[in-house]
């Protein structure tokens, strides 16, 4: 097969959360496996501010989107994601000039403008693609385009779509206007397309228009399709749970592998090791050293879906115990501000770290005794996996991927990875933390064998990649009407 795996943002060229990490891992395990693949993204301006492209190779110049009433020419550049010969192509214009990647004001021109360019250039270009895997709503636009503008062309209404959804919560309403602006039929508005409550929903569009969806996990495939998870999108969903799927995201083994990695402490090869790392990452954060103190971490972006509140109810009671509390992360200023005032209120135990820092980040997932993801929703989670991988132990709560991921440590089997919680409360978390805190301070030796179960864990992006060749070789049949 020959795939188009089309993201608005890629590690490590721009990243803002999880898809960007898969947009950077998955396509060079596909092409591990012989499948030939290329990625296409926007030439963000921090992706020039940090990169050099004048080493970019130049495959186009002042291509015009077919459709899109902005007429604004393109460029096309092309690299490779790093250590692999995957190609990756940006879309050059001067749609997008924002300091941020994902700036308010111009999401609906510049989603329109780089879905239209992207069928451009495959269609001029790269033309001869069995798939075009999209992602998220800023993508969601092709398979419309594919249906409605180019139904007929001979190159673009032979390729088969594959939606994947890594968060629901987002996606990408606007005016009705916004049809204009993309080229787009008017008959479009209708509750039967992409109008959605007086507006139009951009990944309503892809739902309806792909040959397959995809999510990120069967427990979050399935919980999209009721009233409670489905964003108003849930009856839609239940219309195509035929061609609804949940594939696991996964990490790469290589890049992180706890006994060869430069970016921690110490090679972690027994719980030793495990424990010089905690010891070396409570003293670089100022911390006291101290073995038989759990260090509780959480390594997030500060919004409301990772469960934030709940961790505002209970942290002080938490931090009555002899415990170590330690937060990376960005986002809404009202959880920067309180985790910095935690901080202040606990100098000797808490380290408020409101910055984005992948070195850090890696220190803490290896020298963290437990790892907190209260999360409202999730669709898959990584930082669960992380930790694990790295044998911290997750305190979640059972939801979405975290479901599929995380289980309940029995001390009669000695089976389970980690400890959770379902309703979604305070009291709740509390109590599974203190619970995990107990079991580590209490039961030494039950504790080395959750650390042993969370290390034989098996997250990795083989697994990933398999299962979206198949879902890829189901598209295409799906759309040819015949077994690839």
């Amino acid at each position: 097969m020959k795939i188009a795996y089309v993201s608005y943002e890629v590690a490590p060229f721009a990243k803002v959360g999880g898809l960007a990490d898969i947009a950077g891992s998955l396509p060079k395990f596909l092409n591990n496996m012989n499948e030939e693949i290329f990625v296409i993204m926007p030439l963000h301006k921090k992706i020039k501010k940090n990169y050099d492209i004048e080493n970019f190779e130049t495959v186009v110049e002042k291509y015009y989107p077919i459709s899109h009433n902005f007429k604004e020419p393109f460029n096309v550049l092309k690299s490779h994601l790093p250590n692999s010969t995957v190609p990756i192509y940006f879309i050059e214009s001067d749609v997008f000039d924002s300091e941020e990647v994902y700036q308010d004001n111009k999401l609906a021109l510049g989603s329109t403008y780089f879905s239209d360019s992207v069928l451009t250039f495959i269609r001029e270009v790269e033309n001869d693609i069995d798939i075009l895997n999209i992602n998220d709503w800023q993508t969601s636009l092709i398979p419309v385009y594919l249906r409605h503008n180019y139904i007929s062309d001979p190159i673009l209404s032979n390729i088969s779509t594959v939606l994947t959804i890594h968060n629901l919560g987002y996606q990408g309403i606007f005016g009705k206007d916004v049809l204009d602006l993309a080229n787009l039929p008017g008959y479009l508005y209708n509750p039967d397309a992409l109008e959605f409550f007086g507006d139009i929903n951009f990944l309503k569009g892809a739902i309806l228009y792909s040959d397959l969806i995809n999510t990120v996990s069967k427990s979050y495939a399935e919980e999209i399709q009721s009233p409670e998870m489905g964003e108003k999108l849930d009856g839609v969903l239940r219309i195509k749970s035929e061609n609804l799927y949940g594939i696991l995201n996964g990490l790469d083994y290589e890049d992180n592998d706890p006994k060869n990695d430069d970016r921690i402490f110490k090679p972690i090869n027994n719980y030793d090791d495990k424990i010089q790392n905690k010891l070396k990452l409570q003293e670089f954060l100022g911390l006291e050293k101290n073995k038989e103190r759990p260090v509780i971490s959480l390594i997030s972006r500060l919004y409301d879906q990772k469960g934030l509140d709940l961790i505002f109810e209970i942290m002080d009671y938490v931090l009555l115990t002899d415990v170590n509390f330690v937060i990376l992360g960005t986002g809404d200023e009202k959880y920067e501000e309180y985790f910095k005032e935690l901080e202040e209120k606990y100098p000797e135990k808490v380290s408020a770290n409101i910055k984005f820092d992948v070195d850090l980040a890696q220190k803490i997932y290896a020298g963290s005794d437990m790892f907190l993801m209260p999360s409202k929703y999730e669709p898959c989670g990584l930082g669960q996996m992380f930790s694990m991988r790295y044998g911290t132990v997750p305190v979640v709560r059972y939801t979405g991927g975290l479901s599929d991921t995380v289980n309940e440590f029995n001390e009669k089997t000695n089976k389970g990875n980690g400890f959770g919680f379902y309703e979604y409360n305070s009291c709740k978390l509390l109590k599974s933390i203190l619970k995990s805190v107990h079991c580590f301070k209490m039961k030494p030796d039950k504790w080395k064998i959750i650390y042993d179960n969370c290390m034989k864990q098996n997250f990795s992006m083989e697994s990933t990649a398999s299962q979206y060749r198949d879902l890829y070789k189901m598209a295409i049949s799906k759309k040819r009407g015949a077994q690839y």
